[in-house]
């Protein structure tokens, strides 16, 4: 994943028929980590959107080079919203098994996900009975069931307190040491050292 360089060139982007940014322009390599910043409406989420191919790209062009040619930056990517996208009535367990098959892998495995977010003595719980801080946890354990290279984080730490935002944040910096790419939108600091930054400051509806 080292040789991988994502790309955007010129990017805009129309929400309702206004322009919540225009020209923007960012590159990464494997093993970095681009933290997006500004105030609400600037436009972070719809750039997280846009990079997992959710939302159209109104002007300019996203790459991805040294991926699969035959899928789209997006495929080749985890997005993590601000909805957690779980079904209360399947088991924790369940639901990463789901992500795995759907995602293309196997379904063995689920429980080294569940240890790696701290949920595998919750693995027969059914999603509902689960708190907000472990709904995150399980929504985010996508990102270790299915390994992709890029990982598209909107506001990852809210409901966690603070063993999981370190939890979280040793996942980051396990990525990145494999090679993977980071791009995340955040009001906090993440403690990821050397990431690169790109503010948003556009004071329009998103």
């Amino acid at each position: 994943m080292s040789e991988l360089s994502l790309c955007a060139r010129d990017l805009a982007c129309e929400r309702g028929g206004r322009l919540v940014y225009d020209g923007l322009s960012f590159s990464l390599k494997g093993g970095e980590a681009l933290v997006l910043t500004g105030p609400n409406g600037a436009g972070k989420s719809s750039l997280l959107r846009q990079l997992a191919g959710l939302l159209d790209v109104t002007r300019g062009e996203i790459a991805l080079e040294g991926g699969d040619p035959e899928r789209t930056p997006g495929e080749q990517a985890h997005y993590a919203g601000h909805l957690d996208a779980l079904k209360p009535s399947m088991s924790v367990v369940e639901t990463v098994i789901f992500w795995r098959r759907f995602l293309g892998s196997i379904p063995q495995g689920a429980e080294t996900a569940l240890e790696a977010l701290g949920l595998l003595h919750l693995a027969d719980l059914p999603v509902a009975y689960l708190s907000a801080g472990q709904r995150r946890r399980l929504s985010l354990a996508r990102l270790i069931a299915v390994p992709r290279p890029i990982w598209l984080l909107d506001e990852p730490t809210v409901a966690l307190d603070a063993a999981s935002v370190a939890r979280l944040l040793g996942l980051m910096k396990g990525h990145l040491g494999q090679g993977g790419m980071i791009v995340a939108a955040t009001h906090l600091d993440l403690g990821l050292e050397g990431a690169k930054t790109l503010r948003l400051g556009a004071e329009v509806a998103a």
